[in-house]
């Protein structure tokens, strides 16, 4: 079994994506795969353990179960940090995220804002995205 962490779900619209611990691509979510006790406490930052198959629209998770302790889900409100300047005055106009939140963040705005989105197009979108962030400096590693 795979680990990874829950980038985001969303027990209303039903799915999700699981960020893998090796790396690649985020591995899409359905409901219709978890227990009714996983669906209402599932949660952005939860570690879980997951079995999972290539689709045609990219990989999916076929089996999913909670591991261990978990993690806050991200807010829109972080406490300064070391990795993360206290933006001011004379900064430049906006802060650099770090990657995993960059996609995150593309993650969150592409569910709210275009709900019939399939999780593959979701996928390809946010890749783009992170690369044209790469590219511009916008996000570090």
């Amino acid at each position: 079994m795979e680990t990874g962490t829950i980038v985001r779900f969303d027990g209303i619209k039903g799915y999700g994506f699981i960020e893998p611990d090796s790396g690649g691509e985020d591995v899409f979510l359905h409901a219709s795969i978890l227990d009714d006790a996983v669906k209402q406490v599932l949660r952005g930052g939860m570690r879980v353990g997951y079995a999972s198959a290539p689709s045609g629209q990219g990989t999916k998770a076929l089996a999913v179960q909670l591991l261990g302790a978990t993690s806050p889900a991200p807010t829109a409100v972080q406490a300064p940090s070391p990795e993360r300047p206290v933006r001011r005055e004379d900064d430049e106009l906006c802060d650099v995220l770090r990657e995993t939140e960059f996609a995150q963040k593309i993650t969150d705005v592409l569910i709210e804002a275009a709900p019939s989105m399939t999780g593959s197009q979701i996928l390809q979108v946010r890749k783009q995205l992170v690369t044209f962030a790469q590219r511009h400096g916008w996000v570090e590693a």
